[in-house]
């Protein structure tokens, strides 16, 4: 039949029955467990092999692969069965939701209606940002009660728009869905985090996306769809406030298409326009109007986010707030730039026939 955690608790002298429902309070059994068990494996390995094998009996296997688990899956103990439903689930929603939208074609307010109802599934289950690095100061920011909700809503709800707004190359958001995945599974596997099992769910989406990457690079023989990056918006919106929030990492990481959907929502309304409505206003078109190719527009997209995604691994959560809002400001510089040379190439392209270029449409917003 095996061992159990709860023999595992009691060979370490804890009563499994024990009310341990918050954090620290399973951290607190997981270290006795881990304690007893190193010792047991401690006082084994002492005794040498004289005599015969080293007793191996369930008590002590049970004591110490727990302990051994508490760097490869204590996290699962710690996350909530249904925060790990509500990421199945709101996946499955979101995959369905945004299959509606590709076959009717949903009018926007729809679309955000939807990405509503799937915030709703993650909150219901008890899945919230409760704190924060505090980019002013030592300690954290907490988020209590409403604030959670809506801070929480609004990050599941923004990441799928940034990556909705992002897709507009072929292969752009699911390269940049890999990198990020692949960085928040990295940070999870720290000391700092610790939590394996967010990582294997993080590494287990970014096979996946690799896998479709394959068929939706320039040329691209399939296309993501809306299914497709609510999907992906939501998985990384999910996985990364799942267990220990790693907010600030996802922020850095996710800069390009994140601090694009900014500028873009802030420009169109600053023109009276729906922050729905599609242009070729995003970071991507303005690269193709300086002369990039399909191609090089996109691996240098690749390159800022892998380049951001190693600096999250290196800094702290407040040095990662920090470098953001650097990013930030020097992005919001560079887009006005381009804005600013792309006019002018357009101006250039109008004033002379030879020059001139029929600019496609944006497949999405």
């Amino acid at each position: 039949a095996g061992f159990t955690f709860a023999d595992a608790a009691r060979s370490a002298g804890v009563s499994p029955a024990a009310p341990y429902r918050h954090f620290r309070d399973r951290e607190a059994l997981l270290a006795d467990v881990a304690r007893e068990g190193f010792q047991r494996f401690e006082a084994m390995l002492s005794t040498g092999w004289a005599g015969g094998k080293p007793d191996l009996s369930a008590t002590s296997c049970g004591a110490f692969l727990p302990a051994a688990n508490l760097a490869a899956g204590s996290d699962v103990i710690v996350i909530r069965r249904a925060e790990t439903s509500a990421l199945a689930v709101g996946a499955v929603a979101a995959i369905v939701i945004g299959a509606v939208d590709d076959y009717f074609e949903l009018r926007a307010r729809w679309q955000l209606l939807g990405q509503l109802v799937l915030a709703g599934i993650a909150i219901s289950s008890g899945l919230a940002v409760g704190t924060v690095a505090n980019p002013v100061g030592p300690g954290t920011i907490r988020f209590d009660g409403g604030y959670a909700v809506v801070f929480t809503a609004l990050w599941i709800v923004g990441m799928m728009n940034s990556i909705n707004f992002i897709d507009g190359l072929d292969g752009l958001s699911s390269g940049i869905g890999v990198i990020a995945a692949i960085t928040l599974g990295l940070i999870s596997l720290t000391v700092a985090i610790a939590q394996p099992f967010v990582a294997l769910l993080c590494f287990a989406l970014a096979g996946a996306l690799l896998g479709f990457l394959r068929w939706n690079s320039h040329p691209a023989t399939i296309f993501v769809g809306t299914s497709g990056v609510m999907f992906v918006g939501y998985a990384l919106a999910v996985l990364s406030v799942l267990g220990t929030a790693k907010v600030a990492v996802a922020l850095l990481v996710l800069g390009v298409p994140i601090i694009d959907t900014f500028w873009i929502i802030v420009r169109r309304l600053a023109a009276g326009r729906s922050p729905f409505t599609p242009d070729r206003g995003h970071i991507h078109h303005r690269l193709l109007d300086l002369g990039l190719s399909h191609r090089q527009t996109v691996l240098l997209i690749y390159a800022i986010c892998a380049a951001l995604g190693a600096l999250a691994l290196g800094l702290s959560g407040s040095g990662q707030l920090y470098a953001f809002l650097l990013f930030f400001v020097v992005s919001g510089l560079g887009l006005f730039a381009l804005t600013r040379r792309s006019r002018a190439i357009d101006a250039d392209a109008y004033s002379d026939p030879a020059l001139g270029r029929v600019d496609l449409p944006d497949r999405r917003g």
